[in-house]
């Protein structure tokens, strides 16, 4: 499918310096900047590096720069002064971004520059005259960032990071230069920092060069995905963990599946349309769910770490019993539900479902156990518990362990150690 296309019937892009079918008149060197403001990235990167794929596949030039420099500058925030980080950090971040970036991207040609390789040796007086010069303080106060900052008491800002615009936009002039890159692409929020190196690419050396954004990808509740917010999904397994990661979007209201499938993955909108009609005949199944974690874990994660993932869901859900999962997937299910352990010795003497229900939380008392057994809410392994004198006996153990559920969602497991 052309590339213009696509990107417009997936509604990947939000602003753009020219129209589309100009952008895309022929093959471009595209970059897309990062930042290593964490130690790892997370869900609003990999939409718009997914974005970048897309562009590699249509036969675009792709480099990633990664921001050694200006990831010790800040780009503004909504409220409030980046910290400041330290050399040390940011160079490890960068290395840490490179590797995710390569095992994301898998066998497409990419290049990956640090910002940090010219800034870094550029002095005050030239940046002056070669980008200061051509932007006025006037157009600047007037971005939406600062302009809200400006007019917010006590949310002042710092020349370093109102100075941010002007380094992203030296960015692009010497990416063009060296690389002949001529399309920059970001999230919507970077909109007005991408416009600048546009800019400056025209004032400067009377060239025109191109931008375009993909629209803010947000939670269930329309905040934008990242640590500000307290909301990131990390792509580091240690962050997040590969079956956190996969019931991130197991859990995902029906709302807004099919733009996290036109973002996410590679499925075609045939193949999203009829996972979503399917869905529609039994929300209760979460077919659509199912399929979107299984596409982005395996995009991040690997098939087999996605396979496992579904596997050990099922397993916590009812739909697949213990004595299935193998080694490797009885592990995942330890790291990532809650458990209590057990001895045997606790097991050799009476040990109720009553207490087990209570030492594990899914219930506050031994009467609170027993009305959860009586209402037919709790379930032992994939079995229905219905007497409310119910032992825990070494018989109920399955790779020692015993799955307690109550009602669809709540699970936790009994260890025997």
């Amino acid at each position: 499918m052309d590339i213009e296309k696509q990107l417009s019937e997936r509604g990947l892009i939000a602003d753009f310096s020219a129209p589309v079918k100009k952008i895309f008149e022929c093959k471009r060197t595209v970059y897309l900047g990062i930042d290593p403001t964490a130690d790892s990235m997370q869900l609003g990167n990999l939409a718009v590096i997914l974005l970048m794929k897309r562009l590699g596949d249509a036969g675009h030039k792709l480099v990633f720069l990664l921001g050694g420099a200006t990831g010790l500058i800040g780009d503004p925030r909504e409220k409030g002064e980046r910290p400041l980080i330290g050399a040390d950090i940011v160079q490890t971040r960068t290395q840490l971004y490179e590797k995710q970036l390569k095992k994301l991207l898998g066998s497409i040609s990419f290049r990956i520059v640090n910002n940090a390789d010219w800034l870094s040796k550029l002095g005050l007086i030239d940046f002056l005259r070669d980008a200061g010069k051509y932007f006025t303080v006037n157009e600047l106060v007037k971005r939406d960032t600062i302009r809200r900052r400006l007019e917010t008491p006590n949310e002042s800002i710092s020349y370093t990071e109102f100075t941010y615009a002007l380094l992203q936009g030296y960015d692009y002039l010497f990416l063009n230069e060296k690389y002949g890159c001529d399309l920059q692409i970001g999230g919507a929020d970077q909109w007005t920092n991408i416009l600048s190196g546009v800019e400056l690419l025209r004032k400067k050396k009377s060239r025109e060069v191109f931008a375009f954004t993909l629209p803010l990808v947000t939670d269930a509740t329309g905040k934008k995905f990242g640590k500000t917010e307290g909301n990131a999904i990390w792509l580091d397994s240690q962050k997040t963990l590969p079956f956190s990661f996969y019931q991130f979007w197991m859990q995902l209201p029906d709302d807004n599946l099919e733009t996290y499938f036109k973002y996410f993955t590679f499925l075609t909108l045939v193949e999203i349309k009829n996972i979503l009609n399917d869905h529609k005949i039994k929300p209760s199944e979460r077919v659509a769910q199912k399929a979107l974690a299984n596409a982005v874990t395996e995009i991040v994660h690997g098939k087999e770490v996605a396979t496992q993932s579904a596997t050990v869901s099922d397993a916590l859900f009812g739909k697949r019993s213990l004595e299935q999962l193998s080694k490797t997937e009885c592990e995942m299910l330890r790291k990532n539900t809650h458990f209590v352990t057990l001895s045997k010795k606790d097991i050799a003497s009476v040990y109720t479902l009553a207490d087990a229900l209570v030492k594990s939380g899914l219930a506050t008392s031994k009467g609170d156990a027993r009305r959860l057994i009586t209402a037919k809410g709790i379930y032992v392994n994939d079995t229905q518990a219905d007497d409310i004198n119910q032992n825990i006996t070494m018989d109920d153990f399955t790779n020692a362990m015993i799955l307690l559920r109550k009602g669809k969602h709540e699970v936790r497991l009994l260890i025997l150690k």
